[in-house]
């Protein structure tokens, strides 16, 4: 099989796992790096690689728009195109497109909206998303759906929850069509290649004008219901009986609800999915999420925190975040995190990243970037260790009171 998870260790309901896809395993709780783009901001895939990191995410909405998901399957498809060879995740675009309050209308059929990049008039569909993602060419591609504040009341969450499964139903139609049609269009190529002879001279698989063909992927499904908790576990009951999925996501959370309201949409998910299965908590990726959410079950996160707060001069530490803009790390000799493995703390002190900062200078942000996705895969391997020492339950009580007395205080 292409796809598949195993669980080699837990303790409580935190597990130790590895997640098989056709582009190398993962080993979980993993945090993904958000490459929205098909570029993690600021840092070149070997970089990734060298701090060990394993799945990155793109998403299906800025790449449709620019350059075109066409395009990257002309161009080999997104592992080629952005020269990445280990596993890759598209999010569906449904969170852009909620976030476009103003730009969309949300109806049945799909959502009309207009392109943040020149205003041209889009529509998505769950089938037209489907052909998106299958175009890029991903390992696991999410499903379209209808994303709404965090704490919205029962009735629109609830419609957007059941439109959501609505709206799976026709993303599984559409997969398994382009997956037989495909599987047809090879057969028939090889066919008539045979008829030929095979391949000769002038007669190349790029000949026959046929796109290249992407490599197996997996439709995850994502659980919605908002912070209610009969809402979720309706969804996640809709959704088992659906299909025998890879694995599942969990949407609509850290979209505005208070963080205690995310971790108990997140014990009740746990308790309503299958747990042979991984599960992905979409768009959540602070540190002491990652911690919380590994504790409830979570296998897998992803966020453009690490990048973005980077870019405006905030770095993860065990103590809580540093702001490098402050004026005390002037003259600071010690490293961003002391400890820390990265590339900028082996390197650089405090004093010349802040140099960096308040002289505009690009290398800052690239240096502040790589530490702070560093610190979250780290993070989730030293979670991985505590699991399989069965240690986890001590391991984060004590991480997090050390994490979040620091934060509040302020300390460097």
């Amino acid at each position: 099989m292409s796809f598949g998870f195993t669980v080699h260790g837990t303790d409580g309901r935190a597990r130790a796992g590895t997640f098989t896809t056709p582009h190398g395993p993962v080993t979980t709780p993993a945090f993904m790096a958000v490459g929205t783009l098909a570029t993690v901001k600021s840092l070149d895939p070997a970089d990734l690689a060298a701090m060990g990191a394993q799945m990155i995410l793109a998403n299906a909405y800025h790449l449709h728009l620019r350059p075109g998901d066409d395009v990257v399957r002309e161009l080999g498809g997104l592992h080629r195109f952005m020269a990445w060879d280990g596993p890759i995740l598209t999010d569906s675009g449904g969170f852009q497109v909620f976030s476009l309050e103003g730009l969309r209308t949300v109806r049945e059929e799909g959502v009309e909206f207009r392109s943040h990049v020149d205003g041209s008039p889009r529509f998505f569909s769950p089938e037209g998303v489907m052909r998106i993602e299958r175009n890029l060419g991903a390992d696991v591609i999410m499903q379209f759906d209808h994303v709404v504040p965090g704490q919205s009341p029962e009735a629109p969450a609830r419609e957007a929850m059941e439109r959501s499964v609505r709206w799976l139903e026709r993303c599984l139609a559409e997969f398994e069509r382009l997956r037989h049609e495909e599987r047809d269009e090879r057969h028939e190529g090889a066919t008539r290649e045979e008829g030929r002879g095979g391949f000769g001279a002038g007669h190349s698989p790029r000949a026959s004008n046929l796109v290249p063909r992407p490599s197996p992927q997996a439709l995850f499904p994502i659980v919605q219901g908002g912070i209610h908790p009969h809402l979720r576990r309706e969804s996640a009951a809709a959704i088992v009986g659906l299909h025998d999925w890879a694995g599942f996501g969990v949407g609509g959370l850290s979209v505005g609800e208070a963080k205690p309201d995310m971790y108990a949409m997140l014990d009740v998910v746990d308790e309503a999915l299958p747990r042979d299965r991984p599960r992905y908590l979409m768009g959540v990726g602070f540190p002491e999420d990652l911690v919380e959410g590994v504790r409830r079950g979570v296998d897998l996160f992803d966020c453009v925190a690490p990048t973005r707060m980077g870019r405006n001069g905030a770095a993860f530490t065990l103590d809580g975040r540093l702001n490098i803009k402050r004026t005390e790390f002037r003259r600071d000799e010690r490293p961003l995190m002391p400890g820390c493995g990265c590339a900028a703390c082996a390197r650089f002190s405090r004093a010349y990243v802040r140099h960096l900062f308040t002289s505009d200078e690009i290398l800052g942000l690239r240096l502040l970037s790589l530490h702070n996705v560093h610190f979250l895969v780290a993070l989730m391997r030293d979670a991985r260790a505590a699991i399989d020492a069965r240690a986890f339950d001590a391991w984060s009580r004590e991480w997090l009171a050390r994490y979040l007395s620091k934060s509040k205080t302020g300390a460097p």
